[in-house]
């Protein structure tokens, strides 16, 4: 179809449709798809993406919200027919409902990639592996370490969830319209529910939350102003090694995980949210 006559990108909806074909190639390459993989697409804009995805897999389903470009796509859906097009929000599309297994390969809108990155990783038994364009922003937040000023609530809940890898940068050339920032592709390997049920999650990403809440105080300070007990949480230290004027972004992973166990015992009855 003439560049004309594509449709035109709607700024609200963020969206900056890719026309690299290299970078294209090197995302599905990412993706490592067979014939027998069902793929889950956000956001396919003008199908570039789309098309190497129905080459490769075995089945895509492609979720867009704007009807517009949901038309534009139907139109020339008929040279493949392993796709389902589904015109809809991607924040309550039921992706509960895709088979098990099913791998995300997507170039997130920039303004709702975190709610969309989180609602995936809730579902991340379903979801084995993710490649995701994403504000060159957020992927080093994802994938930062203890210690660095990026490290935050983003980067520990995301790799509590999954293994991540920085895989390249994308230039805003690769983009029409270009877009104001960077761009980057992540990998996500997602890793098995650690927690017993959802009440371990949900204390852990309380209690996550509430260490970052105020990032200049120490740990300690941090979750007394969010209703911790101060006692409980220097105790929980002390008997972790930790030093009490310890500060959020040093602790990693798994410190953040033995202090929740610490904090709520083993009933996780000691401590109110």
């Amino acid at each position: 179809m003439d560049s004309h006559l594509l449709p035109a990108a709607i700024k609200r909806l963020g969206q900056n449709f890719l026309i690299d074909p290299n970078i294209v190639r090197k995302i599905v390459a990412l993706a490592e798809l067979t014939s027998t993989d069902t793929v889950l697409e956000i956001g396919p804009g003008r199908g570039i993406l789309t098309e190497a995805l129905c080459r490769a897999a075995g089945h895509v389903t492609a979720i867009e919200i704007d009807p517009r470009l949901h038309a534009y796509l139907t139109e020339r859906q008929p040279r493949f027919s392993n796709i389902t097009l589904v015109l809809d929000d991607a924040m309550t599309y039921p992706i509960e409902h895709l088979p098990i297994g099913t791998i995300v390969v997507a170039n997130l809108p920039y303004y709702l990639s975190t709610p969309l990155l989180f609602r995936l990783l809730d579902q991340r038994n379903r979801f084995p592996r993710m490649v995701l364009m994403l504000q060159n922003e957020v992927a080093d937040r994802l994938v930062a370490k203890p210690g660095g000023s990026d490290y935050g609530v983003l980067s520990v809940m995301a790799q509590y969830t999954a293994d991540i890898a920085k895989a390249f940068k994308v230039s805003s050339q690769c983009f029409r319209p270009r877009p104001e920032v960077g761009s980057a592709v992540v990998l996500l390997r997602t890793k098995k529910q650690r927690e017993s049920g959802p009440e371990e999650k949900s204390r852990f990403t309380t209690l996550v939350k509430a260490a970052f809440a105020h990032r200049r105080k120490t740990l300690l300070n941090s979750l007394k102003d969010q209703g911790y007990e101060q006692k409980l949480v220097a105790a929980a230290l002390s008997s972790l090694n930790l030093s009490p004027s310890i500060r959020a972004e040093i602790l990693s992973i798994e410190q953040f995980v033995e202090l929740t166990r610490c904090l709520y015992g083993a009933d996780f009855s000691s401590l109110h949210q």
